[in-house]
């Protein structure tokens, strides 16, 4: 069972202005290169976005599925990778005193995935979700919280890399897009 959470330095309400933003994908999510909503819907149930990953000179695009759409409290997404194969995302967004839990479950659902599921992909798929929330929690956070700031200093890759770690290996600066556009 692949499930991370992250306690995040803002309220809901930004939480869910990220999610509710289609091209804001790439910048948080693992593996992504560029995205956008491929329907005017977006995140309505049974709206999409498409994504890009690009590994080298390879690309693949996909199609992500909102299934449920709750605000603001739920959103989950139904990640296609081809017309087989599919992932259940799930992202729960809790009120935490000022800040904000975010829950994230993701599990195969259909195709080789779901058959296959066993220990090591989960081990490997906390990995990538441990980056993803320490991702978006820098996208939501703001950029300095102040010298009087007692908040959570969250575990995840933040700490090891931090923004400037990001900044000198070619990641977009905040407010910028995968695409370097301002967001």
């Amino acid at each position: 069972m692949a499930v991370q959470h992250r306690l995040v330095r803002c309220r809901p309400d930004r939480v869910w202005e990220v999610l509710e933003d289609g091209s804001r994908y790439a910048d948080w999510v693992v593996g992504t290169h560029d995205s956008w909503e491929d329907d005017e819907r977006w995140p309505q149930e049974g709206a999409a976005l498409r994504y890009r990953i690009k590994i080298g000179p390879w690309a693949y695009e996909g199609r992500t599925i909102v299934r449920a759409y709750e605000p603001p409290h739920r959103l989950e997404l139904e990640a296609m990778a081809g017309r087989r194969v599919s992932a259940r995302i799930a992202i729960e967004v809790r009120p935490w005193g000022e800040y904000t839990l975010i829950i994230l479950d993701e599990h195969p659902l259909r195709g080789r995935g779901n058959n296959f599921h066993h220990a090591a992909i989960d081990a490997v798929a906390q990995v990538r979700h441990r980056a993803m929330l320490a991702r978006f929690a820098r996208v939501v956070e703001p950029e300095d919280p102040g010298p009087e700031s007692t908040g959570p200093r969250s575990t995840g890759t933040r700490g090891r890399e931090g923004r400037r770690g990001l900044r000198a290996r070619g990641h977009p600066a905040r407010g910028h897009s995968a695409r370097g556009h301002p967001a």
